[in-house]
């Protein structure tokens, strides 16, 4: 029995929780060696996780605004910095990043660059700074900061788009996973995936979330890590994977230049009968030219720094000191997933194309990959289709679709693993992109009941009251979520790369200029987030269709609109903040105090 404050005992409980998983790997392992089949393992492994986040959620039940809204200020850096990597481990991390780099190469790497080096714009100009002022959500903060309910009603309109973008994406992972999983239609599966969502947050909010975040992220790290281990030491090139995988993308060239084709093709090819595996372009080719690199690096920077749910997690820490360590131990925990990445990529894309392996297929009689139970599971469920175009019986390279977003989840079976394993990796996406969209439906929900019923309609409501509005929305909002998902309008990663540039094009520079500009004010703040949103809105509506054979201006292409939102968000509110009144010498000593690292929060308990 653990005895003595929660928060003392955090160490020995997720010791606990991690060792009681490592047990149930094992059960399951020798389950499989018993004769028990691949389909209830995977059943068990989803369910079974899907249960513990539950009970998480159920425990963690709360009434009190602090606790539901901040987890009550009191996480640990440490456990806020596994927390913060489960929130940002998304389905796009986990089961998007891999897939991509496999089919679109080294360009996929600025996704990698600009997600982790958005981290450090959080923690140099923005995660303190947010903690010391001490505001619920983001709109609370451009709220209170420019005044006024017209700058906090936008700020929440922007925060709601970006959000809800990026959680349909997280229920599209959920819904590819439990369809794969539990052999349900991929429409059903994002429905299933939404009830274990809300499980996890509506009883406990914040409070909920966090612990629930933690739990994730120790699933989804042993999930993603074991199979590139166990693949490096199969394929003979050593027991660590993040250094050695240069010698199976040497390999990996020689094969494709002995196919004559440089890569696998992007699975939206125009063949006849694959129109259930046709998804937008999320990057554009093999190898993206300098310029269109930068400015999708800088656009997932500036939106990793303004997206609110991964802002909201340092509202959490006890201290604004506590906020700058936790940015740190956040880079820490999404580097051994990030480092892994390519490597996972390299060894899978190795396993399907070498003939010297057991498990390559290319080269191979169609019927006799046809066989292949990996093969029909993931045909039967739409995500994979092979098409005899010259018929000739033999499966060429330029005859084998994958859709990237299941490149992670299947690579269990194409290299031959146990079944054990793909249990363990479908527990892992499932975990990665809960976490995610319990941040983000929290996040909205927060934003809409705080910050728009509370704030704006009704600042009188009763606590009892605030908190069921939040619990109707989040039920609302992930309904909505799921059902668009279930239109699968883009890809996962492309679903997220449109959120982070609709959060930069409205957010990035109200947040920054608040707090490092006192000349920023009401009118500066208004105008920059309405002329950055509709600036980068609008251009995505222009060039959306790039995907299907328009060329977008300087080829900024639907991925990267925020670097058209941005500029225009900068100026809007230099030039409308310097042409108006300066705020008042209060706001102005406000600014000042932001950014003194110690001392008592701006807006203290009175909030």
């Amino acid at each position: 029995m653990i005895k003595g404050n929660f928060i003392d005992n955090l160490p020995k409980v997720y010791g606990l929780y991690t060792g009681g998983f490592l047990v149930f790997i094992l059960l399951m392992a020798l389950l499989e060696q018993m004769g028990v089949s691949a389909d209830t393992i995977g059943i068990l492994f989803v369910a079974f996780t899907i249960f513990i986040y539950a009970a998480i959620g159920w425990l963690s039940r709360t009434m009190q605004v602090d606790a539901y809204y901040v987890a009550g200020r009191q996480v640990p850096a440490v456990f806020n910095g596994m927390a913060t990597a489960a929130d940002w481990m998304s389905g796009a991390s986990f089961v998007a990043m891999a897939g991509g780099i496999y089919f679109g190469g080294h360009g996929y790497l600025a996704f990698v660059v600009g997600w982790t080096g958005g981290y450090v714009l959080v923690a140099s100009l923005m995660a303190p700074y947010l903690r010391k002022f001490g505001c619920y959500t983001v709109p609370d903060f451009i709220g209170t900061r420019y005044g006024g309910n017209l700058a906090r009603f936008l700020a929440v309109v922007v925060l709601v788009v970006a959000s809800f973008t990026y959680v349909t994406a997280q229920i599209n992972a959920t819904g590819t996973i439990a369809s794969r999983a539990l052999q349900i239609p991929f429409e059903v599966g994002v429905w299933f995936g939404l009830l274990g969502i809300l499980l996890c947050s509506m009883l406990g909010g914040m409070r909920a979330v966090t612990w629930t975040q933690v739990a994730q992220y120790i699933v989804l790290i042993i999930a993603y890590l074991v199979p590139v281990f166990w693949m490096s030491n199969k394929q003979g090139f050593g027991l660590i994977p993040q250094f050695v995988y240069g010698d199976a993308v040497m390999r990996i060239t020689e094969l494709e230049a002995m196919y004559n084709l440089s890569g696998l093709p992007a699975v939206d090819s125009p063949v006849a009968g694959l129109a259930a595996l046709k998804t937008p372009h999320v990057a554009a080719g093999t190898g993206l030219a300098a310029w269109k690199f930068v400015t999708l690096v800088l656009c997932m920077m500036a939106g990793t720094a303004s997206l609110p749910h991964i802002l909201m997690r340092y509202f959490t820490t006890p201290s604004v000191r506590a906020a700058r360590n936790s940015v740190a131990w956040s880079l820490f925990f999404i580097f051994l997933l990030y480092f892994t990445a390519p490597a996972l990529a390299t060894f899978t894309k190795l396993q399907v194309l070498d003939p010297n392996l057991a498990t390559g297929i290319i080269g191979k009689s169609i019927a006799e990959v046809n066989a292949l139970e990996w093969i029909q599971k993931w045909s039967s469920v739409g995500f994979l289709a092979i098409n005899d175009a010259n018929g000739n019986g033999i499966l060429e390279l330029n005859e084998f679709f994958m859709r990237g977003d299941i490149v992670v989840l299947a690579t269990p079976e194409i290299a031959g693993l146990p079944y054990v394993i793909s249990g363990l990796v479908a527990a892992g996406g499932m975990a990665a992109a809960m976490s995610t969209a319990d941040g983000l439906l929290l996040a909205i929900a927060n934003a809409l009941s705080h910050d728009l019923y509370y704030k704006i309609i009704d600042p009188k409501a009763e606590t009892k009251t605030r908190l069921l509005v939040a619990r109707i929305l989040l039920i609302g909002i992930g309904a909505a979520g799921a059902f668009v998902a279930s239109l699968k309008l883009t890809s996962i990663l492309g679903a997220v790369a449109w959120a982070f540039d609709f959060a930069c094009s409205g957010l990035f520079f109200p947040i920054v200029l608040g707090i490092w500009w006192k000349r920023a004010n009401r009118p500066g703040a208004v105008a920059g987030m309405l002329g950055g949103f509709i600036a980068g809105s609008l251009y995505l509506y222009w060039v959306a269709p790039a995907f299907l054979g328009n060329t977008p201006w300087m080829g900024i292409d639907h991925l990267r609109f925020g670097i058209i939102g941005m500029p225009v968000s900068l100026v809007c509110m230099v030039v409308v903040s310097l042409m108006t009144a300066e705020p008042d010498a209060e706001t102005q000593a406000m600014v000042d105090e932001i950014r003194v690292p110690s001392g008592e929060t701006i807006l203290g308990s009175s909030h």
